[in-house]
């Protein structure tokens, strides 16, 4: 089966060096090539891929505004979405988490890994560890305006979708939530997929903002 992938970036050799190298990949196709947001959502949207790799930053409408369009747009199964950026520590990284993307790579990660991240975030993985996830929210999150915290919605989760997310949010992997709930991994699954579709999120790393954000987790607080 062929994983399809939109490449968007407003640098002409950067999208088709990122073009050539997908198409020579095995099992790997383009579904298009955009150079700004407006026409990455209107490709997403025609071809329907399975991954879009984006610059964050982008002419006209910015990655993250393009990102938020192109998942309210898509029907199921949406589209995984790949930021491309300079800084991994970076506020619009951070905003991009927040907005849906499925995780980031930085600019000068070696093709083989880029390639190996397209084919991991096909199959639903996060393209870093969730530790870096977590270091990256914690960075920005006690920064936001505590009176604009996102609240709603944690009420109606049970205790234990609740505490899933609250594990989640420490950055722990689904095997390491099963160990600490003495529960399969298949229902920790069960129980995140429960939390992600009672909250509109639709990746991993946005519960984890969520997390923050709600304070369910706290800054610097111990697994």
């Amino acid at each position: 089966m062929t994983t399809t992938v939109l490449i968007v970036d407003d640098q002409v050799l950067v999208r088709a060096g990122l073009a050539a190298l997908v198409r020579a990949a095995p099992g790997l196709d383009v579904a298009g090539e955009a150079a700004t947001g407006e026409e990455a959502v209107e490709l997403a949207a025609r071809h329907r891929p399975d991954v879009v790799l984006m610059d964050i930053r982008l002419p006209g409408i910015s990655g993250i505004a393009a990102l938020e369009r192109i998942l309210a747009d898509a029907v199921e199964p949406k589209p995984k979405v790949v930021m491309l950026t300079v800084f991994d520590l970076d506020q619009y990284v951070y905003a991009a988490l927040k907005a849906g993307a499925s995780g980031f790579l930085l600019k000068d990660t070696p093709p083989e890994r880029l390639l190996t991240a397209v084919e991991l975030i096909a199959d639903g993985e996060l393209l870093f560890a969730p530790s870096v996830t977590r270091r990256l929210v914690e960075t920005f999150a006690h920064r936001a305006d505590p009176t604009r915290r996102r609240t709603t919605g944690l009420d109606a989760l049970t205790d234990r979708e609740t505490h899933v997310l609250h594990l989640v949010g420490q950055g722990l992997t689904n095997e390491d939530v099963a160990t600490r709930l003495v529960v399969t991994v298949a229902t920790v699954k069960t129980h995140l997929n429960r939390v992600m579709s009672k909250l509109g999120l639709t990746s991993r790393a946005q519960a984890v903002v969520v997390a923050y954000e709600s304070g369910l987790v706290t800054p610097g607080e111990s697994p």
